[in-house]
C-alpha cells in the first residue's frame, strides 16, 4: 500500500513539473494553456456541466 502511494505521489510530481514546463515555455500556443487552463478549471469546478440524468449524455 505505501509503495502504490508512493508511485501515485511520484506520478503526480513529475505531471505537475512537466505542465509546469509546458506552461512557462514561450513556445506553447496561448490557445493550448487556455484550454489547458479550461480543463484544470472544470476539473476543480463544483459546478456539473453535464448533468448526471440526461439521457445517453449522463452517466448511468
Amino acid at each position: 500500500m505505501r509503495e502504490r502511494l508512493r508511485a501515485a505521489a511520484n506520478f503526480l510530481r513529475r505531471e505537475f513539473a512537466v505542465c509546469w514546463l509546458v506552461l512557462s515555455d514561450k513556445r506553447t500556443p496561448w490557445a493550448a494553456k487556455l484550454l489547458f487552463g479550461l480543463v484544470v478549471a472544470y476539473t476543480l469546478s463544483p459546478i456539473d456541466l453535464i448533468p448526471d440524468d440526461r439521457p445517453l449524455i449522463g452517466i448511468r
